[in-house]
């Protein structure tokens, strides 16, 4: 997979993103190479089965989830739960950046375990404008690295963020949001090697196929799209960021 052209640009995030996929190769104990991706870990359906047990998923009726393949098993059991689910573009490539779906939207032939799978989401799903989209009640983000305290580290690219930044500036996602990931137990790392930083999006659960932890983090909630932090190859190349970065600009004085 090629990198992105803003990839890897913190030094200690990328040396650690290494490591983690170097630990699951060696361990093997992901369905496809890891490196490069957001591994596919051995154990994601019984992941997605503790994430279905928290009070935070039973209450939600609008569910945010990214494309990758381990949150595959996620995003069946939105569909099986009938709830609203959300899906963001793989790399954001269209203006609607989004895609909504529901179970009433698939053929009734088809399994709801191949319905969720990424290409089936975008073929059946509606692709949405913010405008059209209803407030979300729980963001699932795919990692790399988590830690118990909430940090959180992707692919480098910084999607999850720039998603979660676009939908708080929009008034879709807000301090009631609880953002969740599933990852395998050796993706979990001590805090102290994935500190949260100001811009970062904690984690308020992660999910594992043996367990379940609360992060009890105390960081708010990055406030918006941060202009310092968003580099010129990311609003170049995402559309819906280069209009709200043109929108930005006219304000700037």
């Amino acid at each position: 997979m090629a990198d992105s052209p803003w990839q890897h640009y913190n030094s200690a995030k990328a040396n650690l993103r290494q490591t983690i996929w170097d630990r699951l190769a060696t361990a093997g104990v992901t369905v496809t190479p890891p490196h490069g991706h957001i591994p596919n870990f051995v154990g994601a359906i019984a992941a997605a089965e503790k994430l279905t047990t928290l009070a935070s998923w039973q209450r939600a009726t609008v569910i945010k989830c990214n494309p990758d393949q381990p949150q595959a098993p996620v995003r069946h059991q939105a569909l099986a739960a009938g709830k609203t689910l959300y899906m963001a573009v793989p790399q954001l490539v269209n203006e609607s950046c989004f895609v909504a779906i529901t179970p009433e939207q698939l053929p009734q032939d088809l399994e709801l375990a191949i319905a969720a799978e990424k290409n089936n989401i975008l073929k059946y799903g509606r692709p949405v404008s913010f405008a059209e989209m209803k407030t979300i009640d729980l963001a699932v983000v795919g990692c790399v690295a988590v830690s118990v305290a909430g940090g959180r580290m992707g692919k480098g690219a910084g999607f999850a963020d720039l998603e979660l930044a676009m939908l708080q500036h929009f008034g879709l996602v807000n301090k009631k949001t609880t953002i969740v990931t599933t990852v395998h137990d050796l993706q979990v790392v001590p805090p102290a090697a994935l500190p949260l930083e100001a811009h970062d999006w904690p984690l308020d659960w992660l999910c594992t196929p043996t367990t379940i932890y609360q992060t009890h983090h105390n960081q708010l909630q990055p406030q918006g799209l941060d202009w310092q932090q968003i580099r010129p190859q990311q609003w170049e190349t995402i559309p819906i960021l280069k209009k709200l970065y043109a929108k930005n600009s006219e304000k700037s004085p």
